[in-house]
């Protein structure tokens, strides 16, 4: 099978589960209890009979289901996801505000876990036995038991209250008095602690992870006649070893992308970061249904590029997966 053969049965799978999750978010969306227009009336200060028929008629939600299912539809095709009720701005618009915020935080968390999470398997692995392989395992077992909201509450009570040191909320926004390389550090130094909330428990699943894998493949028979040649032990381990041990942890990774964007809403909520997670969080509580979906719509997107790339650097890991072989 040829690259592009396989580009272009990846690419179509991932339009046709991207269209089918448009329209079961859609539906359950609109099976949610509360009607929107009462939301929006009470914005405006009232909900007479007159001004909920107006509001109904004004956004389409006098019409059924189906044709709104349709209509809306249609405006996807188009690059259009609809009008927000409450921000009163295009919703396409408010995402490429928040969006950047977002993959910051997520990529920034998912490769601070990668790294740090493979470095300590590695290490862990290569002497299993050793203090450090059981230190691995004391920290793996407290970051899989401390919940994502808890750890961002106890760093901020931390940070905030005892060694106020980091910023607790937020991030600096440009023309905030910041430009260029003091920009960017200042938006790093706010980034630390929702990076740290969100990296934890990936972490310690890499770790332990890349462990068992590592002392899977350094018993292998490559790797004896690697050593049996004479080579380094830092050779045989980083330069045979870590790439086989590495195919577990990135194909993890990439199937956990999804809950790590999930788990942005929590961590951008306890720290107001500014991104889509909090602007989900403020779209469900005014059920602002065409913000809601053009945010599920977007991070479905996000996710499955993330899990396509993923496919992709699993081939290259893996020589028995390339193109080409079999």
């Amino acid at each position: 099978m040829t690259f592009l053969r396989v580009v272009g049965k990846r690419l179509f799978w991932a339009a046709v589960l991207l269209v089918l999750v448009l329209c079961l978010n859609f539906f359950l969306i609109r099976l949610a209890p509360g009607d929107p227009a009462v939301t929006i009336a009470g914005e405006m200060g009232g909900a007479s009979p007159e001004l909920l028929a107006s509001i109904r008629e004004q956004y389409g939600l006098n019409q059924s289901l189906f044709n709104q299912f349709v209509a809306y539809f249609g405006k996807v095709l188009h690059g259009d996801l609809g009008y927000s009720y409450f921000f009163n701005l295009p919703v396409m618009e408010l995402i490429q505000d928040r969006l950047p915020a977002t993959l910051l935080l997520v990529v920034t968390a998912v490769c601070a876990a990668v790294l740090i999470g493979v470095c300590l398997g590695v290490q862990a692995g290569r002497r299993p036995n050793s203090w450090t392989s059981h230190l691995v395992t004391i920290v793996a077992l407290i970051g899989f038991s401390a919940p994502a909201f808890w750890t961002g509450m106890m760093l901020l009570i931390l940070f905030a209250s005892w060694i106020p040191i980091l910023p607790v909320s937020g991030m600096t926004t440009i023309g905030a008095g910041y430009t260029g390389f003091a920009y960017v550090l200042d938006v790093a130094h706010h980034l630390i602690l929702p990076v740290v909330t969100l990296a934890i428990l990936y972490i310690a699943q890499y770790s332990r992870m890349e462990r068992a894998s590592m002392i899977d493949i350094l018993g292998t028979d490559y790797i004896r006649t690697a050593r049996a040649k004479g080579l380094r032990e830092r050779t045989v381990v980083y330069k045979h070893a870590l790439k086989n041990a590495l195919i577990p942890v990135v194909t993890l990774a990439g199937m956990q992308f999804s809950q790590v964007f999930a788990g942005a809403v929590l961590v951008e909520t306890v720290f107001n970061w500014p991104g889509m997670g909090r602007l989900a969080y403020e779209s469900i509580l005014r059920k602002d249904y065409p913000t809601l979906l053009g945010i599920l719509f977007c991070s479905v997107f996000v996710v499955i590029i993330a899990n396509v790339l993923t496919d992709f650097a699993y081939r290259f890991l893996d020589p028995k997966m390339r193109v080409g072989r079999r």
